[in-house]
């Protein structure tokens, strides 16, 4: 239950971040910028929810891997 409500408030922030920059890159600050910000980030925040939870595993495992690669490189060195 953690990973998911995590999933949803992550992915929730990060999409209404990113949607508001490409609209503002796409349009700059007009008018309807607002409206069409409230729009793409309503397209974006399910890709985004479904991306994190399907690839949270994956990238954490990736991370423990490159962070124990790291660190015995790093003892190595010294």
């Amino acid at each position: 239950m953690t990973k998911f409500i995590f999933t949803i408030l992550f992915s929730c922030c990060l999409s209404f971040i990113m949607s508001a920059w490409v609209t503002y890159i796409n349009i700059g600050l007009t008018s309807d910028f607002i409206n069409r910000w409230a729009l793409a980030f309503i397209n974006a925040w399910p890709a985004a929810f479904t991306a994190a939870y399907l690839l949270s595993s994956l990238v954490m495992r990736f991370t423990v891997f490159l962070i124990t690669t790291l660190s015995k490189g790093k003892l190595k060195n010294d």
